[in-house]
């Protein structure tokens, strides 16, 4: 099967970890010689009840029952999308009320990118350094990262960087500026957390210049953080909310929210301002739908921040220089990259699935499911300080 994955199927990497896979149940993922892994990355934030979790397959069994794909988005009253539309409004703070959904995270950007520049009626978008929202052509414009940017140049014009957490450089958001655009938390750059009431900051300076918030919560979203979205933690509202990854359960789904005034500007002048045909699809809306209620009910993002603190207890070793992040969004970071990309292989070699960030090489993900039990966790950290004490005994 290698030869043909290498073949047949584009790559993304010269050397993909390229481990067939079996089948995946809860917090494991077992390969084709039976072999148990313990997933510590959750398809990097995508599975927030773990693997094939009882009501996300019964969602989707069910739905796929009466009816797939129907009709363009936007057009038939489709009971799971508007369902789960309703349950988000439900949800949100005043006046995230209308969902528009999609098929991923980046396409969830490129709409809310071209949302703001329609509603404000400017062209400026402000991005982070070091910030990742995606790989279609926008949301690499909005990439903070020259090196990866560069050979996919031109991009899209009047998009410009400002340093993350920086107050000095607030003064960039001005009256040309549609938007400002933000992870909540930075995920590629290493799991950094804003600080000194940055975002609120930045949310006062767009409100007082006409420009919009537009906050990525693709990977803190849906409880990872000890809260359904990560700006519950930081006492702000965005303009614009984009979601995605954990949002369906394992299936790709995205969506971005704003008010009901600033979502009607894409259905006219001109009308299909954003088309998609998949998006809102009836049964990947319903697998959103029982992934959200699930997780709504279940207490587990209660259990978030005690889980980190187990995971922070038992992770206490001369190589972890720093674990960065919050609840169940953690970053080790090490002193070298190649401390970092031998834990990885030799965890992995030991049935632990650990993972790199983008653009910290020094830094291990560690975003298990949500649903992750205690023994579980000292399961994997047992691993992980095996791993580590062979390292540091190699060194």
């Amino acid at each position: 099967m290698l030869d043909d994955f290498l073949k047949h199927q584009a790559q993304t990497t010269p050397h993909p970890l390229g481990m067939e896979i079996s089948h995946a149940r809860g917090s494991y993922i077992f390969d084709k010689q039976g072999k148990a892994h313990l997933d510590f990355v959750a398809g990097v934030s995508a599975c927030p009840l773990g693997h094939s979790h009882p009501a996300v397959v019964a969602a989707v069994r069910e739905q796929m029952g009466k009816y797939a794909h129907v009709m363009v988005y936007g057009e038939f009253i489709q009971g799971p999308a508007l369902e789960l539309c309703k349950t988000l409004a439900n949800i949100l703070p005043h006046p995230l009320e209308s969902t528009y959904l999609v098929n991923s995270g980046t396409e969830a950007i490129e709409g809310a990118m071209k949302l703001a520049r329609r509603a404000t009626g400017r062209s400026e978008i402000l991005y982070a350094h070091n910030a990742y929202h995606g790989n279609t052509l926008g949301a690499l414009s909005v990439m903070g990262y020259e090196e990866r940017k560069t050979p996919f140049a031109p991009l899209l014009p009047d998009c410009h960087p400002i340093s993350f957490n920086s107050e000095q450089d607030l003064s960039k958001i001005n009256s040309s500026t549609a938007a400002v655009i933000l992870e909540t938390i930075q995920g590629g750059a290493g799991f950094i957390l804003p600080n000194n009431d940055y975002l609120q900051k930045v949310k006062a300076k767009c409100k007082e210049t006409g420009a919009l918030l537009i906050l990525d919560e693709i990977q803190p979203g849906f409880g990872r953080t000890g809260k359904l979205f990560g700006f519950e933690h930081f006492g702000i509202i965005p303009d614009i909310l984009v979601m995605g990854k954990g949002m369906g359960g394992g299936l790709p789904i995205g969506a971005f929210t704003a008010s009901n005034a600033l979502m009607s500007t894409l259905k006219d002048h001109p009308k299909l301002g954003h088309i998609t045909t998949f998006g809102g699809n009836s049964v990947i809306a319903a697998a959103a739908l029982a992934t959200l209620r699930e997780i709504n009910k279940s207490g587990l993002i209660e259990q978030t921040i005690q889980k980190e603190n187990w995971l922070r207890s038992r992770l206490d070793h001369p190589l972890i220089k720093e674990i960065r992040g919050k609840g169940l969004m953690l970053a080790l970071l090490f002193e070298t990259r190649e401390i970092a990309s031998d834990v990885i292989l030799k965890s992995k070699e030991n049935g632990l699935i650990l993972f790199w960030l983008l653009f910290e090489p020094r830094a291990v993900r560690i975003t298990p499911p949500l649903t992750i039990n205690e023994a579980e966790i000292e399961q994997g950290c047992a691993i992980l300080t095996q791993v580590l004490d062979e390292i540091s005994y190699k060194n």
